[in-house]
């Protein structure tokens, strides 16, 4: 009785020790990838961590995983989401692996440069100055000697917010259409602006999407006359045309011409710097004559904000600014409020609303009812520019 009792009890312990071994198996270990070289990504303004997408995500992480992210300068991002796109709301930290990135991003959506803001914590701060910290060769900044770390904390937190935004879209042409879509090239049609004088679109000059071309032969039919070029300063326009097969001549023309009117805009719109460059590109279009192109890489997000506010500033509607910006989203993704109306809502609540309310600074004002116009002219004020340029700039944009 009593060894069948053992033999049972034995039993019931294999039966345990296997199921623990099972689920031991299905367990995503707690990925880490230490001491990793950084760089400063300056366009959109963010670190990158120097490991290659595809490498970082060999090691364990995958999209939509909680992750804390640890300088060698003791400042710390615990618990964001790794995201192969910008799913947070503006302000929000993120871990980012962007297709067509070099490597792993850490930044800031829409928001400060995190190579500037990655200082040491307050606490950590005190510690050092008081001499009762172990790393007491940290620095208070990133700098190019630093190193950074990547820990899993959570597997598939974020999932569900991955699952909803992961959104991408291709470099082939033969992927769309037209040659406008691809382009993401489109006349601005909204408010009271005149007819055939402004236009956006990808970049006719970088041509990392394949693209180049093809804007270049669509803004050279149009006739544009004056480039608003958000992302670029001279030295990298200068790269382009000197590159292996750059192909936009109709773009140089104008760029020799003086015509273009680079800005290099980071993507933080809450930025003085953000708004002084608004004021710059916008007054320096009034010595030009149109037609004008408004781009930066893709004609997305650098572009979406000027293209907002110029609408704005034309009398444009809510509705009709949303239906123009969502029109982007259609070329690329063919995302639209009748085929994917939950992604179109999130799209719209988290970079259009956002954009809108940083020209507005009132969180009380309803956005969709308010005279955008007026709080458009007031943000352009606000940002530097002279009444009188302000509304000759309105009249010169309005018919």
């Amino acid at each position: 009785m009593k060894k069948r009792a053992v033999s049972l009890i034995l039993a019931v312990l294999m039966i345990f020790s296997a199921l623990a071994v099972l689920a031991g198996c299905g367990k995503k270990a707690a990925a880490r990838v230490e001491d990793l070289e950084l760089e400063h990504e300056q366009e959109f303004g963010g670190v990158y961590l120097k490991m290659k997408i595809d490498d970082f995500n060999a090691r364990g992480f995958t999209y939509g995983d909680s992750v804390d992210v640890i300088f060698s300068n003791g400042y710390k991002l615990e618990d964001i989401p790794y995201y192969n796109g910008y799913y947070v709301a503006a302000g929000e930290p993120l871990l980012i692996a962007y297709p067509g990135y070099d490597y792993i991003k850490a930044a800031v959506n829409y928001g400060e440069d995190l190579w500037d803001t990655a200082e040491l914590q307050a606490e950590l701060k005190a510690a050092l100055k008081a001499g009762k910290a172990e790393d007491l060769w940290l620095s208070a900044k990133l700098e190019e000697h630093s190193k950074g770390s990547v820990v899993l904390r959570e597997q598939g937190k974020y999932l569900d917010i991955q699952e909803a935004r992961d959104i991408h879209y291709y470099d082939e042409r033969e992927k769309y259409e037209t040659d406008e879509e691809f382009a993401n090239f489109r006349e601005m049609m909204v408010g009271a602006l005149k007819e055939k004088t402004f236009y956006r679109s990808a970049s006719p000059c970088d041509n990392q999407h394949n693209r180049a071309p093809y804007v270049d032969a669509l803004i050279k039919r149009a006739g544009i006359n004056c480039i608003l070029n958000l992302a670029d300063n001279t030295l990298k326009i200068d790269k382009y045309i000197a590159a292996d097969g750059f192909d936009s001549p109709y773009f140089l023309s104008l760029y020799k011409s003086g015509k273009v009117i680079p800005l290099a805009m980071a993507m933080n719109f809450s930025a003085d710097d953000f708004r002084a460059k608004i004021v710059q590109g916008f007054t320096a279009m009034l010595d030009q004559q149109g037609p004008y192109l408004v781009h930066c890489t893709e004609g997305k997000d650098r572009t979406g904000f000027i293209c907002m506010l110029i609408e704005a500033l034309a009398g444009a509607s809510y509705q009709e600014i949303a239906d123009d910006y969502m029109k982007t989203y259609d070329n690329y993704y063919k995302i639209t409020e009748e085929k994917d109306k939950k992604k179109y809502d999130i799209i719209l609540e988290m970079n259009l609303d956002a954009m809108i309310k940083a020209v507005v600074g009132d969180e009380k004002v309803d956005i969709k009812k308010a005279d955008l116009k007026q709080y458009a002219r007031n943000y352009l004020i606000g940002a530097g520019m002279p009444q009188n340029k302000a509304d000759q700039f309105i009249s010169m944009i309005s018919r």
